[in-house]
């Protein structure tokens, strides 16, 4: 087949395949370009779990009649106009593609009138045909957005659709999602003629509260622990549990940069560190946060559905919500630790003293700063506290990933100047870390499937001479008869090749009479395979995160092969010149 360009409706429905995933996905669009018109008020009305009907009204600005048909097409938008604007987005829409990939898979009606319009306008456009009609209609100042038979002309996308009500449900997910970042909108949420959900304006803290709780729930409530935080143009607020209520509450998970509801694996890690052992490893913190970051810092432009955010400076993110979650933690443990427990009541629970993964970079709060009426007030730390922290951070931390030097080299700001630190290195020192076995020893997990291994005479010697070393080590081996099953293994060998790596395993036991477990951790951590062909920053930061908080003394004393300091001089003399 020739090349050739797409028709612009089939073009249309591809981009609609990646924007509108399901009705849910159209509310959410839709309601952004609401909250970008400064709506004050939204109705949502829903029928048949949105594959009926989907209609959002709104107070905002509206739509002029001239720009009403320029609304409806593809890479149309008011939002943004030039490159600058692109690198640094303030509004929550900004592609130009929502309401053509709705149109095209859809019966589409939009009603609005602007202040300066003395009638509204209404335009009409259905699936494929694309054209527009455009007719007087009476409509207040604001949109009104009508989706019809969403996916008639699509059967395929239409047979993916759940029953009724789980649609209903993810339309419900998504409206409670907007609804606790934007306190100052009142939202209506009404299904087959049913008023669902009102969530009013909410300017007081009492107000707030109120929202979270028919959000959270009650005992979201009851467990949360303010947080607000501030240090250079970073600022954090919300909310998490404390971790006895995190235990019970883990599937509250609500974040949101620069007023967007995302979904991002740094902010989860940087939040679950922060609890550091007081949960298990299969629980999850409890929390909402809003997080406000520079715009020109952070790229909103890596995902479609725009779900997804990246930031430039991501360790610098992560120690900053590690130590503002540390923080506010600590704080409610020591508050709980101070009253006076009852007759045979113990605190159920404490703050761990630990060291920060970067040393406490965001100490020292100084007098607050005013902030939007629905944002609670932020406190600054003082300029000069906050240089004095910095380096005695240092002792605690490799420093900032600079960039990342193929294959497996990051260049890091270490005490002041650059240097190369070699990530299989410090992987490796991780998984001994990792495989040295505490007293009581390694946590084993059972595998799905329990893996055969056929034993030589000397191998099956080699199991029962050390028998409680591979127990410790969080080894399941049973031996029958010639061969044995591999039932279960600790978590660092879960992503391994176990045949292979077990079968060299017993082979090594078997010429050795006696084994120490940290010698059999360094001989492990030596054969197992890296995680990443190619490192990226991201996977940087996160494993020295790991190394700072489990092998501090590898920050302190980096061995020989870990780190290289880059001697500047000779570049420095090449570029000085008369």
């Amino acid at each position: 087949m020739p090349i050739h360009v797409l028709p612009p409706q089939l073009a249309n429905q591809i981009a609609a395949g990646e924007v509108v995933e399901r009705p849910a996905s159209v509310v959410k669009e839709l309601v952004e370009n609401s909250l970008d018109a400064g709506a004050t008020c939204i109705d949502i009305d829903i029928e048949r779990g949105g594959a009926k009907l989907i209609r959002i009204r709104d107070n905002g600005c509206g739509i002029g009649k001239d720009d009403l048909k320029l609304a409806l097409a593809r890479h149309a938008t008011s939002k943004i106009s030039t490159l600058d604007d692109l690198e640094a987005i303030v509004s929550l829409g900004f592609r130009g593609e929502a309401l053509a990939s709705i149109s095209s898979v859809s019966r589409l009606i939009l009603t609005s009138r602007t202040a300066e319009q003395s009638e509204a306008w209404q335009a009409y456009v259905e699936g494929c045909d694309q054209t527009v009609t455009v007719k007087p209609a009476a409509h207040p100042v604001g949109s009104t957005l009508a989706v019809l038979d969403l996916f008639y002309n699509t059967p395929a996308r239409r047979k993916f659709m759940r029953t009724e009500k789980t649609e209903f449900g993810h339309i419900d997910e998504v409206v409670r999602r907007i609804a606790l970042i934007r306190f100052d909108v009142a939202i209506n949420l009404n299904y087959n003629g049913k008023m669902i959900r009102q969530y009013r304006v909410a300017k007081e803290k009492n107000q707030h509260e109120r929202r979270l709780s028919s959000i959270c729930g009650l005992a979201f409530l009851q467990h949360a622990l303010n947080l607000s935080w501030q240090h250079g143009e970073l600022s954090i607020r919300g909310w998490v549990a404390d971790p006895a209520g995190a235990r019970q509450l883990g599937e509250i998970q609500y974040c949101y940069v620069n007023s967007r509801m995302i979904r991002n694996r740094l902010i989860n890690h940087a939040t679950r560190q922060a609890y550091q052992d007081q949960l298990k490893d299969n629980q999850q913190p409890a929390y909402v946060l809003y997080l406000e970051v520079d715009p020109h810092q952070v790229d909103v432009n890596v995902h479609p559905a725009k779900h997804e955010v990246r930031f430039h400076q991501a360790r610098l993110v992560h120690d900053f919500i590690y130590q503002a979650v540390t923080r506010v933690l600590q704080q409610a443990g020591s508050a709980l630790l101070a009253e006076e427990p009852a007759e045979n009541e113990t605190p159920t629970w404490q703050p761990e003293n630990c060291i920060a993964a970067s040393g406490n970079h965001f100490s020292q709060p100084t007098p607050c700063c005013e902030k939007t009426p629905y944002s609670p007030p932020l406190p600054f730390p003082s300029v000069k506290s906050a240089q004095e922290a910095l380096p005695a951070s240092n002792s605690h931390s490799f420093g900032r990933v600079m960039m990342i030097h193929p294959p497996y080299y990051a260049l890091i700001d270490w005490q002041h100047q650059p240097a190369l630190l070699n990530l299989l290195v410090a992987e490796r020192w991780l998984r001994q870390t990792q495989l040295n076995p505490p007293e009581e020893g390694l946590r084993s997990q059972p595998l799905l499937v329990p893996i055969k291994l056929v034993l030589s005479k000397n191998e099956a010697t080699a199991i029962v001479c050390h028998q409680a070393l591979l127990v410790k080590m969080g080894l399941d081996l049973q031996a029958n008869h010639g061969h044995v099953m591999l039932r279960a293994v600790p978590l660092p060998l879960r992503q391994q090749n176990l045949q292979k790596l077990i079968t060299e395993l017993l082979g090594y036991l078997a010429g050795h009479q006696e084994m120490s477990p940290t010698m059999l951790a360094i001989w492990l951590a030596q054969r197992l395979g890296s995680k990443h062909q190619q490192w990226n920053s991201s996977q940087a930061i996160q494993l020295l995160t790991d190394v700072e908080r489990l092998c501090p003394q590898l920050v302190k004393s980096p061995p020989s092969g870990l780190l290289q300091p880059v001697d500047l001089r000779a570049a420095l003399a090449a570029l000085k010149h008369d």
